[in-house]
C-alpha cells in the first residue's frame, strides 16, 4: 500500500465547465442538439449521426479504438459502515496541491510531473492542462493509497484520457464512473462526472473500496471494477498500460 502523503487543499481555476445535460451525452462525448449553420435545428438523432460521421470522417481524429468501452461496475448493497466511510472518502472536493516534508520529497514529485508531463503530450497538448491533470491524479492516488502508474494506466483502458467519455453502458469520465455511486455514496448529480477531480475521487475511491473487498488482490479487484470479475481480459490490460506509466527516480 502507497503511503499517504499530506496535502493541502486549494481552489484552482478553471476544469468547471462540464456538460449539464450528461444523459444526452453520446459515445463521442458530444452533447448532440441543434446545428448551427445548417439552415434549421436537426432533431436528436439527426443531430448525433450527423456528428458521428462527419467525426469518423475526419482521418486520426477519432477512431473506434477511441471511444470508451469500459465495462459496468455492479451495483452492490453496501452495509451502512461502508457506505458512511465511501461517502466520507468522497466529501471535500477542493482541488489540491500537495505538501511535502522535506525538499528531496517535493524534487521527487517535481520528477514524476515532469516525466508523465512528457509521455502524455500526445493526449493533452497543453502544459497547464496536462500539470492540473497529473497533480489531481497523483493527489488523489496517494489519497487512497494506490500507485499513481496503475490509475494513469487504468484512465488509458478506460476513457483513453477523454474527460467527457461515455461507454455504451453509460460509465462516465476519465476513470469510466457509473452513475449509480453518485446515488449510493455521492450528492445524486451525475453531471459532477464531467468534472476532473470529482471523477478521479470517485475512480480512486472504487477501486480502493475493490481492493479491500478483495483483501488486496489487484488481479480480483480490477475485474470487479469493470464488471468482468474473474475474467483476464481487463486487468491485464490495465496492468499492461501501467507499465507505460512507471517511473523510477534516479
Amino acid at each position: 500500500m502507497v503511503e499517504p502523503v499530506r496535502v493541502a487543499a486549494v481552489q484552482v481555476e478553471g476544469d468547471l465547465n462540464w456538460p449539464q445535460a450528461g444523459p444526452s451525452l453520446d459515445e463521442s462525448g458530444l452533447q448532440p442538439g441543434p446545428l448551427i449553420g445548417c439552415g434549421r435545428s436537426m432533431d436528436l438523432d439527426q443531430s448525433r449521426r450527423y456528428w458521428l460521421k462527419a467525426l469518423f470522417a475526419l482521418p486520426g481524429l477519432l477512431s473506434v479504438h477511441e471511444l470508451a468501452h469500459a465495462g459496468a461496475q455492479v451495483e452492490e448493497p453496501l452495509i451502512d459502515s461502508v457506505r458512511t466511510a465511501l461517502s466520507a472518502a468522497i466529501a471535500n472536493n477542493a482541488p489540491p496541491v500537495p505538501e511535502f516534508p522535506d525538499t528531496e520529497s517535493r524534487l521527487a514529485y517535481l520528477r514524476w510531473l515532469g516525466a508523465m508531463s512528457e509521455r502524455l503530450k500526445r493526449k493533452k497538448t497543453e502544459w497547464h492542462v496536462r500539470k492540473e491533470f497529473l497533480q489531481t491524479l497523483w493527489y488523489e492516488s496517494k489519497r487512497a493509497g494506490l500507485d499513481p502508474a496503475l490509475v494513469l494506466g487504468l484512465v488509458q483502458v478506460e476513457s483513453n484520457f477523454r474527460k467527457y467519455a461515455v461507454s455504451r453502458v453509460g460509465a462516465r469520465g476519465y476513470m469510466q464512473v457509473m452513475p449509480f455511486w453518485t446515488r449510493v455514496i455521492g450528492d445524486r448529480d451525475p453531471a459532477k462526472l464531467f468534472h476532473m477531480q470529482t471523477n478521479l475521487r470517485f475512480g480512486c475511491v472504487i477501486l480502493r473500496h475493490y481492493l479491500d473487498r478483495e483483501r488486496g488482490d489487484l488481479f480480483m479487484a480490477l475485474g470487479r471494477y469493470n464488471g468482468s470479475r474473474g475474467k483476464p481480459a481487463y486487468p491485464n490490460a490495465v496492468l499492461k498500460a501501467r507499465k507505460l506509466w512507471e517511473f523510477k527516480a534516479d
